[in-house]
């Protein structure tokens, strides 16, 4: 049996721009994970979810095709995944086989609500990792990351992909999209090892480390959200204002930057200046898209953090899900803690997962 996992991930700046080719972001993945387990089988190959018992997919082959015999969207990333691995595989010249998969997600809630945490860019991420090991394909960072950004551009048909980044380096990173009209000719004109074997146009991966008094708290509103619903609001709204939005472009841009030269200083305070900066850029982006980026309770536990001497700022998309905090570790968190938890906000014991081996995970 092969057994594989990938990380979850935060957003801590540059949220929204990012979802423009080139435009810059930081990330980090977090010690929570979606676990994979694959297996070969005889007759029949199954997908069984711990959380999902009831909607497991069983399939089977004809000829080098996957036949779904039933089929449900929680699986749509982990078919697509499998699809397009399959085809890497296949071009390969790998013959098909019939396998069992098993997955577990530490990504949601016990009662199933999402955290936001990126689960189906880990579930996409674990999917290929385990079926090329399962097929014995030879895989960098730089490949996993491609296959699996195709799967789940695939499935969700927007966002910056920076959450299957996260998912595959580990760590803080700043990230940089692509071009995804790019790809979208590209798959078009050039074989799948073609593409994972060339750059892409305008990615940028890079792995930041935090000074060492820098400590991360992440708090949780309870309330889930739709990534792909937001962006798609924003873009609606981008449409209509170019100005406006190629102004938020251009702050968001100047502000990572400046972000992540904080990281390369090693500077706690310039990296909080940031964050503090990118909250007003973003609330500026949702006063002229009408879109709720900052929830009420997303600004309570925000302004409470700064009250406590931190910098706060939603996290992703906003509209719900976590907020981030970034604080000296020297300073005490139980009253802003205690605050937390009388305006219904639950701090996440999470922590940042590391740099990822993948020769190792």
């Amino acid at each position: 049996m092969i057994t594989v996992k990938a990380p979850g991930k935060l957003y801590i700046a540059g949220e929204y721009a990012v979802v423009e080719t080139g435009y810059p972001s930081i990330i980090v993945a977090l010690n929570q994970f979606v676990t994979v387990e694959i297996s070969r089988s005889k007759s029949y190959g199954s997908i069984v979810s711990k959380q999902y018992r009831d909607d497991s997919v069983f399939w089977r082959r004809q000829g080098d095709q996957m036949i779904l015999d039933n089929r449900d969207n929680t699986f749509n990333y982990i078919i697509s995944a499998i699809r397009l691995t399959e085809a890497y595989a296949q071009a390969l010249n790998r013959p098909m086989d019939l396998y069992d998969l098993r997955i577990n997600s530490d990504l949601d809630s016990p009662n199933g609500k999402k955290y936001g945490l990126g689960s189906s860019a880990a579930v996409t991420v674990a999917t290929v990792k385990a079926l090329c090991q399962f097929y014995q394909l030879p895989l960098t960072k730089s490949q996993l990351f491609k296959l699996s950004a195709i799967a789940h551009l695939d499935v969700q048909g927007n966002g910056s992909l920076g959450d299957i980044a996260a998912s595959v380096y580990g760590g803080w990173i700043a990230y940089r999209s692509f071009d995804r009209n790019w790809l979208i000719a590209a798959r078009s004109e050039q074989s799948l090892t073609e593409l994972v074997n060339q750059p892409w146009p305008h990615l940028q991966i890079t792995q930041l480390t935090p000074p060492r008094d820098l400590r991360l708290i992440i708090g949780w509103t309870g309330t889930p959200a739709s990534t792909s619903h937001l962006v798609d609001k924003v873009a609606i709204q981008k449409s209509r204002q170019h100005q406006v939005y190629d102004q938020f472009l251009m702050e968001s841009k100047k502000c990572l930057e400046e972000l992540i030269q904080g990281f390369k200083d090693g500077s706690l305070e310039t990296i909080k200046t940031g964050i503090k900066r990118n909250r007003e850029i973003l609330q500026h982006l949702a006063a002229f898209t009408k879109v709720a980026i900052e929830t009420p309770t997303l600004k309570k536990m925000c302004d409470i953090a700064v009250e406590n001497s931190a910098a706060a700022k939603s996290s992703g998309a906003g509209g719900g899900d976590c907020g981030i905090v970034v604080i000296d570790k020297h300073t005490d968190v139980d009253s802003m803690i205690q605050r937390w938890q009388e305006n219904g906000i639950t701090r996440l014991s999470l922590s940042v997962h590391p740099v990822i081996d993948i020769n190792k995970e």
